[in-house]
């Protein structure tokens, strides 16, 4: 099996390092945030799959262009604490309803590749774990990433606080959210 940043396993995700008699997979780094929502996944997934609006909401993604759609360019500004912004033109490699979205990119001439994603894990039927994060696999990955790791953990952890704030509300004020007043 030929491990590509195109080919992996959705409940896997993506192997780094190496089994003893595997083949050698693509060096990696992974940075990532995962924060608990008391909201059910389709609730999290409505405010996540509304790119167009992540800018009104998302501290890190402050400009949203694209479609979320497999195969086409989503281009996103990102602002990292303590960073200049930068901008990521990504190729949507998946998307699935109430459970990720996933966005490739290349740096350093090729020599690093880098995938965005969003994830929504299902805990209970108003009870999700969000996480996003970013992989970085490439023999220049490590160095890549030595600079910029906290930051960007901090960026992520940013995104995940204004998702579960707007999701939660959001959730809380609809119908079927839960309330202290019984019927």
């Amino acid at each position: 099996m030929v491990h590509t940043p195109e080919f992996y396993n959705r409940r896997k995700g993506f192997e780094f390092g190496r089994k003893k008699g595997e083949p050698k997979t693509i060096p990696g780094v992974k940075v990532e945030n995962r924060i608990g929502v008391q909201a059910p996944a389709a609730a999290v997934w409505d405010v996540l799959r509304d790119v167009d609006a992540w800018p009104s909401w998302n501290p890190l993604y402050v400009k949203v262009s694209g479609k979320m759609r497999i195969g086409e360019h989503l281009i996103l500004t990102r602002a990292v604490p303590g960073r200049s912004e930068e901008t990521l033109d990504t190729t949507v490699l998946d998307w699935t309803p109430n459970e990720l979205l996933h966005a490739k990119r290349t740096l350093l001439g090729g020599f690093v590749t880098s995938v965005c994603y969003w994830e929504i894990d299902v805990l209970d039927e108003a009870a999700t774990v969000f996480s996003n994060g970013e992989l970085f696999m490439g023999m220049l990955a490590s160095w890549h990433v030595r600079r910029s790791r906290h930051a960007l953990r901090q960026g992520y952890a940013l995104m995940g606080e204004a998702l579960k704030a707007k999701v939660e509300a959001e959730w809380r004020g609809g119908p079927g959210s839960p309330t202290s007043v019984e019927p």
